[in-house]
């Protein structure tokens, strides 16, 4: 935290900011670089939405004795992914930009990819790789932030917490499968230490 050794008077807060009333929650303390931190929040929106996608198709795909709650599975996580995508696309107005949700572009924006799956294992895999990517990504995120945005690094650690746990739920979904035997290590070693 850096020491601060005076404070703005009152009476030129009240001016500033009758005088830039157009930039909404973005005021004169906003410390983040405003276009970097909209294009970082347009590819984790795409990446959200990637993901509610896929939860979905897996949804209505998962098929097999093995299948009975995992497709309830998928719906809440695509339920929680929707919920991910509309925190951020809401902080993206708030600072003043647009959300990007053309479908062209979706796939080339998102840090995690569109894998259909053809088994049960395939498709928890596959979600279990997004997950780890998007941790990753949103942890990258974080810390490029740093202060400078306390707002959104708020909002991206909540994301971020439950996407940890989105991927342990689907790694110990794994244990147990018979096609799961291809993994060499056992599902809770798959995801990296906090």
């Amino acid at each position: 935290m850096k020491n601060l050794t005076s404070l703005t008077d009152v009476k030129t807060l009240r001016t500033r900011t009758r005088q830039h009333l157009a930039g909404g929650a973005v005021t004169a303390g906003y410390g983040a670089d405003r276009e970097v931190v909209l294009k970082l929040l347009n590819d984790a929106l795409a990446t959200e939405i990637v993901c509610v996608l896929r939860y979905r198709r897996h949804h209505f795909m998962a098929k097999g004795i093995q299948s009975k709650s995992i497709p309830d599975e998928f719906m809440a996580h695509s339920n929680e992914e929707q919920y991910h995508a509309d925190q951020i696309a809401d902080r993206i107005v708030q600072l003043g930009g647009e959300p990007d949700f053309a479908p062209h572009g979706l796939v080339n924006r998102s840090h995690a990819e569109y894998v259909e799956g053809m088994s049960l294992v395939d498709m928890i895999t596959e979600n279990v790789v997004a997950e780890r990517i998007t941790i990753d990504s949103y942890r990258d995120i974080i810390q490029y932030i740093g202060d400078r945005d306390p707002a959104t690094r708020r909002m991206l650690k909540g994301i971020l917490a439950a996407e940890k746990q989105h991927a342990d739920e689907l790694a110990d979904l794994l244990v147990g499968l018979p096609e799961a035997s291809r993994w060499k290590a056992p599902a809770a070693l798959l995801l990296r230490s906090e």
